[in-house]
């Protein structure tokens, strides 16, 4: 504390005390100028650590003279990747301005008045004026926003910032949105006449080199990592329901609700229960959840229980008849009932509700006037909860790091212990809860990889940067190698952007698609061409557009406009009708129309609602994770003791107590060796966890003859309604290995065999299906790939699958060369998918178009783990893991949520757009698609049978007798311009 002024001395004694780790080892560090990394867990303190230095030099007391309040401009810049923590920030910040000012004033010295602003998505346009006409001292911000004020003429009030602080690093740095940020910094740095200062922030993040270099770009990061580990209380609640339905299932079972088989088959009214016991039992709680429907639908079934159960309320009037069932992709109608805010215990907190209600949520939460909340990973960040005394995870959360981020939640302090209960949905979740819990108390968690070369995101910030000054090729290159994300981007992928953002390819094909830039014939420069700066400021960032609908009130007279509520899905949209009910952020709303572009609606208070449903998909298990999951079976399997269950008996009514010989004698349970027992309570499991884990190895163990785990892979036949062969590989190294191994499986069925294999991937491991006739291929036949025949088959597969087609239609928008029709304004997905299709019609016909080489490298690089796929496959053909067969007249315990998640995909197949359907992966160079990913081989991607077929295509004849006289001059013009010549018998 030495290094600080006497007033920040005696403020900071009075309020904390003495400095924590982190803070200590921080401050000599950013005292030295060099670029930081502080890594600590939540509550430790780092963001004062890195905020302190500063405020003790903007009070007048710095060493650097850049840091007197007295120079006109921002100084400090604060990027946060989450609106709410900004302003969570920004709020924090009073109490050591005031009292560091305070104690200045009781010493008599002057105390400047330092300026604190948010810049965001959510700031009005009039406090946006106000920040660049009078800058504060310190701006809090988001990536976006940050990028705006560089893309407009505020960004000279950027020029003094001298100290930028990036928190949540690791929430940034392995995005397309981290990449875009990493841009942002470098084009920040042109406009200083002086180096400034990066300290990072991160409370979970491996390897710290990896976060060092996104942070520092090239340059030195000193990396603080004090020695600690925060304490947690964590326990995993089982469920005596061992029957519990796969993923979000009967919602609405409850006592005196749903019945029927159904309703008691399900394990959600255990857990309902349980949940509001537990808020019941403490003063805030937050219940964390892996989806929004889930959180809406939670969020109502607490609230019509305490209603009923603690109120004394009618929960919901004939909800009996309302039993609700999720399918995989959507959902069906349910109905829940309306509670006013004052008689709920719970509400909903996700990206899909309104700002103004989230805040209030927020807000209410942390003052203690809210007992619960059910939240997505929107709370999942740094955001400052205050009183929250027990945290609640449903299912398993998606990471390693997600779990630690969410259980820092509870007591978020200095030396606050975080108190936090899992639940799991079905028994399996049991494994990967207990492989979870020992890698947090670990911190093993997900290793960090900073994105390599998305030339997207360099298109956008390449229009932008030239919509504010003229750029030199050489000098913009330059500054973009200085960034992590780019560091390796060769010359020639350089140029392709350029050349595709300035007409390179502006042909016929292509006129429909203006490109945003040119070049000054004269000096080579990259010029701005009319509309480039609103194109860039309009179109600009990366979060790609799901199409989703607003939900609005409609204006009152005292108003400005409608008032944002929320936002649906598409398809939930489609699926209503005027005078519908639906239920958005705990509040029933009747609709009163709907648009083409937004839902309007009234409040609907006491009214029965409908639950809304979104269209998503979570991060695929990490391959690393996958295999500590398989060697955390392996050990349990192990020790797990034999028992006298042996036969058909091994079914769940045996395990409830009833015999399948009438002897009346009940087998021994399954059960595990003492020191494994001792290992699982270390892991938080109670005894009924524990059983319900035991039981769950055993019957698969006697189903399969072996547990699949990280090292003895099971590839499980049975037959299926129609006796063809259901093939199950379960394997534990998750989706993003799974996905391109069964896209090589599929494409091995279909050139051998000539048959659709329906190929689904899942965290589990993969289905097929095999006609009766083909049940006799091998294991080794569908499963075993030379490490290059994989890398090969993959690269020429991608091309024709719905993911390449959904993917490029992402980057064509993200690189601002396919901009939104109509900024502001929602644009329908059949829509963006028809103009994506048309410019990939196009782009596939040009050589290493940069948009199909970026779509390439995202799907082989970023979706697809290639490197631990090609591990895996080297492991299977080495012996070190093994393919084990086993034959069962019905699906195993572990295959039924695989089986459950195949029918859900091959049911909603043909439900795919027709324009993401397909999409060649033509034109594309080997070599250039090596530079751009970095792999050591690339395989020949030109597949003679597309080849003929587009050949076959382009000498398709023209029957000019069906078309219109007035129609055949300008076809004839077409067909002349896309086949060449041709005679008049053509």
């Amino acid at each position: 504390m030495d290094r600080f002024a006497p007033t920040t001395r005696d403020w900071f004694e009075s309020a904390f005390g003495e400095p924590t780790a982190v803070q200590r080892e921080a401050w000599p560090a950013i005292a030295s100028g060099n670029n930081v990394l502080l890594i600590a867990p939540t509550g430790s303190g780092k963001t004062l650590a890195a905020f302190l230095s500063s405020i003790d030099g903007l009070m007048g007391h710095g060493a650097r003279p850049e840091s007197d309040a007295s120079v006109s401009g921002v100084k400090v810049l604060y990027v946060s990747p989450l609106k709410a923590l900004a302003v969570d920030v920004a709020r924090n910040l009073t109490a050591p301005l005031d009292g560091i000012a305070a104690q200045c004033r009781r010493r008599g010295l002057p105390a400047p008045a330092i300026r604190v602003a948010t810049r965001s998505g959510d700031t009005p346009p009039r406090e946006r004026r106000a920040i660049a006409s009078h800058p504060p001292d310190i701006l809090v911000t988001t990536p976006e926003s940050l990028y705006l004020l560089l893309t407009s003429r505020a960004s000279k009030v950027l020029a003094s910032v001298h100290t930028v602080i990036l928190d949540e690093v690791h929430a940034l740095a392995g995005s397309k949105r981290g990449a875009h940020l990493a841009l942002s910094l470098e084009r920040l740095e042109t406009l200083s006449a002086h180096p400034i200062q990066r300290i990072g922030l991160s409370a979970t993040v491996r390897p710290a080199e990896e976060a060092a270099r996104f942070i520092g770009g090239g340059r030195p990061v000193t990396i603080v990592e004090p020695k600690s580990a925060a304490p947690m209380a964590l326990r995993v609640v089982g469920v005596e329901n061992e029957r519990g339905p796969v993923g979000d299932a009967v919602v609405g079972a409850t006592a005196g609700g749903a019945t029927g088989d159904a309703a008691s088959d399900s394990v959600w009214p255990l857990i309902e229960r349980g949940v509001l016991d537990e808020v019941l039992r403490h003063h805030t709680t937050l219940v964390f959840v892996n989806s929004r429907g889930l959180a809406e639908k939670l969020t109502a079934r607490l609230n019509d229980l305490y209603a009923g159960a603690v109120l004394g309320h009618d929960a919901v009037k004939g909800y009996g008849n309302a039993l609700h069932v999720d399918s995989v992709v959507g959902s069906t109608t349910a109905l829940v009932g309306s509670h006013d805010d004052g008689d709920a215990i719970a509400m909903a907190h996700h990206g899909s509700v309104s700002k103004d209600r989230r805040k209030r949520i927020e807000e209410d939460l942390k003052h203690g006037r809210l007992r619960c909340v059910v939240a997505t990973s929107s709370l999942e960040l740094g955001i400052d909860m205050g009183s929250v005394d027990l945290v609640i995870q449903i299912a398993p959360p998606f990471s390693v790091s997600s779990g630690l981020q969410r259980v820092g939640r509870a007591d978020h302090q200095v030396g606050g212990i975080s108190h936090a209960l899992f639940y799991p949905i079905t028994p399996r979740h049991l494994l990967a809860l207990g492989a979870t819990i020992e890698a947090m108390r670990a911190g093993a968690i997900e290793p960090l990889r900073v994105l390599r070369n998305p030339l997207d995101v360099l298109a956008q910030q390449t229009v932008a940067a030239a919509a504010m000054a003229n750029l030199d090729p050489d000098s913009w290159y330059a500054l973009v190698r200085r960034s992590a994300p780019f560091d390796h981007l060769d010359r020639t992928s350089f140029d392709a952007v350029i050349g595709m953002l300035t007409g390179a390819y502006d042909a016929e094909d292509f006129s429909a698609f203006r490109p945003p830039l040119a070049r000054d014939r004269d000096s080579g420069a990259i010029v701005a061409r009319p509309g480039a700066q609103r194109l860039a400021v309009t179109s600009g960032g990366t979060i790609p557009d799901r199409g989703q609908y607003s939900v609005v009130i409609p204006q009152d007279e005292g108003s400005t406009g409608p008032r944002r509520v929320g936002e649906l899905d598409e398809e939930m949209v489609y699926e209503s009708r005027v005078g519908d009910v639906i239920t958005l952020g705990t509040s029933t709303w009747r609709i009163q129309q709907i648009t083409h572009d937004r839902v309007v609606v009234m409040p609907a208070p006491g009214a029965t609602a409908r639950l809304p449903f979104w269209h998503g998909e979570g991060p695929g298990r990490d391959a690393g994770s996958g295999e500590a999951l398989g060697s955390f079976i392996r050990a349990l399997s192990r020790a797990l003791c034999d028992t006298a269950l042996h036969d058909s008996a091994l079914d769940d009514t045996a395990l409830r107590g009833s015999t399948s010989d009438g002897s009346g004698v009940l087998p021994p349970a399954p059960r595990f060796e003492a020191p494994t027992l001792d290992r699982l309570h270390a892991d938080g499991m109670d005894d009924q966890a524990i059983s319900t884990l035991a039981g769950l190895l055993d019957r698969q163990r006697q189903a399969t003859g072996r547990v699949p785990d990280d090292r003895t892979l099971v590839v499980e036949r049975c037959p299926d309604e129609q006796g063809d062969w259901r093939v199950i590989l379960h394997s534990p190294y998750g989706r993003r290995v799974h996905e391109p191994w069964a896209l090589a499986i599929a494409h091995r069925l279909s050139a051998r065999y000539g048959f659709d294999g329906q190929c689904h991937a899942a965290d589990d491991g993969i289905i097929l299906v095999l006609p009766q006739e083909d049940g006799a291929i091998s294991d080794d036949e569908l499963f075993l790939f030379d490490e290059s025949e994989l890398q090969r088959d993959v690269e020429e597969q991608v091309g024709d699958s719905v993911l390449f087609a959904a993917t490029f239609r992402e980057c064509a928008a993200r690189s601002l060369y396919m901009p939104r029709t109509s900024p502001g304004k929602r644009v329908p997905l059949w829509q963006q998918r028809l103009r994506a299709a048309q410019l990939l019609a196009a782009a596939r016909k040009r050589r290493n178009f940069p948009l199909i080489l970026e779509t390439a490298r995202q799907c082989l690089q970023d979706v697809y783990d290639m490197p631990a796929l090609k591990r895996v496959m080297g492991r299977l053909r080495r012996g070190d893991i093994r393919l084990f067969g086993a034959t069962t007249a019905t699906p195993s315990t572990f295959a039924d949520d695989l089986l459950f998640g195949f029918v859900g995909a091959v049911m909603y197949q043909y439900d795919v757009p027709q324009a993401e359907r397909s999409a060649a992966l033509l034109s594309m160079d080997a070599e250039a698609l090596e530079r751009l990913i970095g792999t050591d081989h690339i395989a020949e991607v030109l597949d003679p049978d597309i080849i003929d077929e587009v050949a076959g295509e382009l000498g398709q004849r023209v029957f000019w007798n069906e078309l219109d006289e007035a129609d055949v001059p300008g076809r004839i013009s077409r067909y002349a311009k896309t086949h060449g010549p041709f005679t008049a018998d053509a």
